[in-house]
């Protein structure tokens, strides 16, 4: 007799893996075209913001029409970190001193019914993580055990350090032999039943009513740790509830160069200069150009890379700033910046795009700061903001 429990196990997670995968791509794509849509909705409501005042009849409507397109742009951004192609901006953290700070919210969320029980391991390291996405993953999870405990219950969130010899790593095939920090968020509700288990973590599958969940929570969990470089497990038994078991690498060192700060908003976003804007959609095309030329600037125009690139050959010396969009057909945004600092090296850049802005900075050369990033959906507001920055 041979015992196949082991391979059978691995095939399940490798299949499983593949599917998510592949669920991911189509997500991403699926947010990409949408943050495009997304920008040319928000972007011609500030425009006709800017002729219909508060005093207007039309106000009211146009502002209804811009707080659903940003509802939908938070649905996007979920779709976007399942798929693990949104822009973070990780820094070095001790996440028992991060979920200090988020237990006088979590207990708010979680309701007086359930109790929340936080214990620290000792000698927990430090990780490198997305503050704001980390915390995103430790509510979700926490609203989903509030969820799962009808009549009140105890959501306890339980930190540990575990090395390569602990039997909670080893447990796990998929995952390499390593230094992790442990977060375990358990609850004792109803729990998952078997035949689902395998599901929760796909986009848009809830077991909750109509209209009460998206189906995108743990789905942009999975993501959110994925991308940080983790991974996320779960074990639940009905009636028992569930434990969700959050891995983390441990961070060796901290890095010597400190966090970039965030500058503060120009108040003043009128400006003088002239731009030559590459982007092939022509809705944010449209929307972008006719924003900043209302702002005072120039704008040079172009459909394409290539098209993009002849104008630089032209004008070369005339162009201040060069706003292009990261993916375009055939000559994308980092190959058309790559040529035109051929031409000019001191050509000032701003990015603009629906993916993750890791995604695209490998093509410009490793380590390359040298030039400024806006995630679609944008406003008004933040295309204005972006460009004073990158000519100041």
């Amino acid at each position: 007799m041979i015992d196949t429990t082991q391979q059978k196990s691995l095939e399940r997670q490798f299949v499983q893996a593949q599917k998510m995968q592949a669920v991911g791509q189509l997500a991403g794509g699926v947010a990409h075209d949408f943050n495009n849509l997304l920008t040319a909705i928000i972007g011609f409501c500030d425009l006709l913001l800017v002729r219909h005042g508060p005093g207007d009849h039309s106000f009211s409507d146009i502002m209804q029409i811009k707080q659903n397109a940003n509802r939908a742009s938070n649905l996007v951004r979920q779709l976007l970190a399942f798929s693990r192609q949104q822009t973070m901006r990780p820094k070095v953290l001790m996440i028992t001193d991060v979920l200090a700070d988020l237990s006088n919210l979590l207990r708010r969320l979680i309701g007086e019914t359930v109790q929340l029980n936080m214990i620290h391991g000792r000698d927990v390291g430090a990780v490198r993580v997305d503050q704001g996405q980390f915390e995103q993953v430790i509510m979700n999870l926490a609203v989903n055990a509030r969820d799962a405990m009808d009549g009140g219950g105890t959501l306890t969130i339980r930190t540990k350090a575990v090395g390569p010899d602990d039997t909670l790593v080893q447990n796990y095939s998929v995952m390499p032999l390593g230094h992790y920090v442990l977060i375990e968020v358990s609850d004792n509700g109803h729990g998952i039943p078997s035949e689902i288990v395998n599901k929760i973590f796909e986009p848009f599958f809830t077991t909750k009513d109509v209209g009460k969940g998206t189906g995108l929570g743990l789905s942009t969990v999975y993501g959110i740790i994925k991308q940080t470089g983790g991974f996320i497990f779960v074990e639940s038994s009905e009636g028992e509830g569930s434990t969700f078991r959050v891995y983390l690498p441990v961070h060796d060192h901290v890095p010597a160069e400190s966090q970039p700060q965030v500058s503060a908003a120009a108040r003043d976003l009128t400006g003088k200069g002239t731009i030559l804007l590459v982007e092939d959609e022509d809705a944010v095309r449209m929307f972008a150009s006719r924003a900043l030329g209302n702002k005072g600037y120039t704008v040079l125009q172009a459909a394409s890379g290539e098209e993009g690139l002849a104008i630089v050959r032209e004008e070369v010396g005339n162009i201040d700033l060069l706003i292009s969009d990261v993916v375009m057909p055939n000559m994308d945004g980092p190959t058309l910046v790559s040529k035109a600092r051929e031409l000019r090296a001191d050509l000032r850049v701003v990015f603009i795009s629906g993916y993750a802005e890791d995604v695209f900075r490998k093509g410009v050369g490793e380590g390359s700061e040298d030039f400024h990033f806006l995630p679609k959906p944008f406003s008004l507001k933040q295309l204005a903001e972006t460009v004073k920055t990158a000519l100041s």
